[in-house]
C-alpha cells in the first residue's frame, strides 16, 4: 500500500511530536511537522494527502491558512485541531469545506486517528469510482467496440456522435446481426446520461399480454400473479436511456399506449392511477422497413413520426468490404484469448473465401464462424476447409434472418457435424474439442437433432 502523507501544522513542538508518534504507529503514515503556515505552504510541492492545522498559529489563523491551501488545491482535505470550542466557528469552517474539526483534549489523538481512517477509506473509494468511470468510458468508446474502417462504418460513427450530443429520438435500422444494440449502447455511454441506466427490452421476446406491464409496470393485485408492485422499464430508465428493440413487433393496441407515453412523458402502472413522470433518451431499433410497415397498416403513422428522429441505418456486413477481415481478426483474437490459445493465421485463400461470402447473419454470424474456424485450425493456420458458413448447413440459406443466440448457432454447428459424420458423437466431440456429455445433453434437451 502507498504511503499516506500527513502534514501537521502546530506551533507547540511537543504536541506535534506527540501526534506524530501516535500516528506513525501506522507504518503507512508519513508525517511531516511544520510550526508555521508559511512553512506548510512552502512544502506543498511534497503533495500531502491531508493537512492537520492548529487553529491558532503564530503567523496566521487556521481559517486563513485553510483558504490559502484551498486556493492551491481545493480537493486537498484539511482537518482543524483547535483549543477553542466555540460551535459557530466549527460550523462555519465545516460549511466552508474543512474535512473535520477536532477539539484539543485528552482524546484528540484517538479522534484524529479515526478521522484519518475514514478520510483514507473515502479517498480510496473515490479513486476506485474514478477508475471505474474511466474504464467504463473506455469500454464503451464506440470507435473501439464498433470495429471497422470502411466509409459506411465511419458514417455510422459520425451519426453516433451526433445522437449522443442531444436527447433526440434515435431510430436504428439494419439487418439482423448488424449490431443495433451495440450502437444503442455506444450512444448512451458517449452521452451525458452515461452514469444513469441503459435499459434494453426486446419487444419480440415478450408475450403480448405482458408487454404493457414490462414497459410501464404494475401495482400489486393488478392481475393474477401480480403479488407486488413492479416498476416498468420506463421508470427504470429514468435519467438514462431506454432501448426498444424490434419495435415493429408491437401490436397496434400497444402502439397507441406507447405513443401516449412518449407524448406525455409519463406512465401509469397497470392497475394504478398515479401518473409517473420519466426522463429517458429513447432509442428504437428494427430489422424491418418501418415505412413499408406503415403502408401495410401494421405500424401507426403517428408513432412512426414520433420515434423517427435521427435515423441510423447500419450497413450489412457484405457491403463493408475489408471490414470483414478486420472483424474476423478481432473475433479470432477474442476467442483465442478467452480459451488461452495462440491466435491462428488466416491464409490468403481463407481471406478470399470470407470476402466472397454474403453473410446473411452479418456480424453475429461472422463471430460464430470465426470461433469455429479457430477450433478447426490446423498447425496454427485457418484454411478454406476450416471455414464453415452456417448457410451451408441448411437447405434454406435464409435461416439466419431469424435472430439466434450463440448457443443456438453452436447447436446448429453440432447438428451439422453429426449429420456429416453419421451421428458419431465421439468423432464429432473430438473434431469440435468438446465433451461427449455436452452433445448428449443437447440431444436430450432437443437442441441438437441426430
Amino acid at each position: 500500500m502507498n504511503e499516506f502523507k500527513i502534514f501537521i501544522v502546530e506551533d507547540s513542538p511537543w504536541y506535534a511530536e506527540m501526534l506524530k508518534y501516535h500516528l506513525t504507529l501506522n507504518p503507512d503514515y508519513e508525517v511531516h511537522i511544520y510550526e508555521t503556515g508559511k512553512e506548510c505552504l512552502a512544502n506543498m510541492h511534497l503533495r500531502p494527502d491531508v493537512i492537520c492545522l492548529d487553529y491558532f498559529l503564530p503567523d496566521s489563523s487556521g481559517e486563513k491558512l485553510f483558504e490559502k491551501i484551498q486556493a492551491q488545491n481545493k480537493d486537498l482535505p484539511v482537518i482543524i485541531i483547535s483549543g477553542q470550542e466555540e460551535l459557530s466557528v466549527a460550523v462555519k469552517l465545516l460549511k466552508n469545506g474543512v474535512y473535520d474539526y477536532i477539539i484539543k483534549d485528552d482524546h484528540t489523538k484517538d479522534v484524529l486517528w479515526n478521522s484519518l481512517i475514514h478520510l483514507r477509506e473515502n479517498s480510496n473509494l473515490k479513486k476506485e469510482v474514478t477508475e471505474l468511470k474511466s474504464q467504463l468510458k473506455s469500454k464503451y468508446d464506440f470507435q473501439k467496440i464498433i470495429i471497422g474502417q470502411s466509409q459506411q462504418i465511419k458514417r455510422t460513427f459520425a451519426l453516433i456522435e451526433n445522437a449522443s450530443r442531444t436527447n433526440i429520438n434515435v431510430a436504428i435500422t439494419g439487418e439482423t446481426g448488424t449490431g443495433k444494440e451495440v450502437v444503442a449502447k455506444a450512444i448512451h455511454y458517449a452521452s451525458d446520461r452515461s452514469k444513469k441506466p441503459f435499459v434494453a427490452i426486446n419487444m419480440a421476446a415478450i408475450p403480448k399480454e405482458l408487454i404493457e406491464s414490462e414497459l410501464f409496470g404494475h401495482e400489486k393485485g393488478a392481475f393474477t400473479g401480480a403479488l407486488a408492485r413492479k416498476r416498468g422499464k420506463f421508470e427504470e430508465a429514468n435519467g438514462g436511456t431506454i432501448f426498444l428493440d424490434e419495435i415493429a413487433e408491437m401490436d397496434l393496441n400497444m402502439q397507441v399506449k406507447l405513443l401516449r407515453v412518449l407524448q406525455e412523458r409519463e406512465v401509469t402502472r397497470v392497475g394504478g392511477n398515479n401518473k409517473i413522470k420519466f426522463d429517458a433518451h429513447l432509442i428504437t431499433a428494427t430489422h424491418k422497413n418501418l415505412k413499408e410497415e406503415v403502408k401495410n397498416g401494421t405500424f401507426r403513422k403517428d408513432l412512426f413520426y414520433r420515434v423517427m428522429g435521427l435515423s441510423i441505418e447500419l450497413p450489412p456486413l457484405r457491403q463493408r468490404g475489408n471490414d470483414i477481415l478486420i472483424l474476423a481478426k478481432h473475433f479470432m483474437d477474442l476467442f483465442s484469448k478467452e480459451n488461452k490459445l495462440k491466435t491462428p493465421i488466416l491464409t490468403p485463400e481463407s481471406k478470399e473465401k470470407l470476402l466472397k461470402y454474403h453473410f446473411p447473419g452479418n456480424v453475429r454470424e461472422l463471430k460464430s464462424v470465426m470461433e469455429l474456424a479457430c477450433v478447426m485450425a490446423v498447425d496454427g493456420e485457418i484454411h478454406p476447409d476450416n471455414i464453415t458458413f452456417h448457410a451451408d448447413m441448411h437447405d434454406d440459406d435464409t435461416y439466419l434472418n431469424v435472430e439466434k443466440t450463440l448457443k443456438e448457432y453452436n447447436a446448429d454447428i453440432i447438428t451439422y457435424f453429426l449429420k456429416k459424420y453419421n451421428n458419431n458423437v465421439i468423432e464429432v466431440a473430438q473434431i469440435l474439442d468438446i465433451g461427449k456429455s455436452t452433445i448428449y445433453n443437447l440431444i436430450k434437451a432437443g437442441a441438437v437433432k441426430k
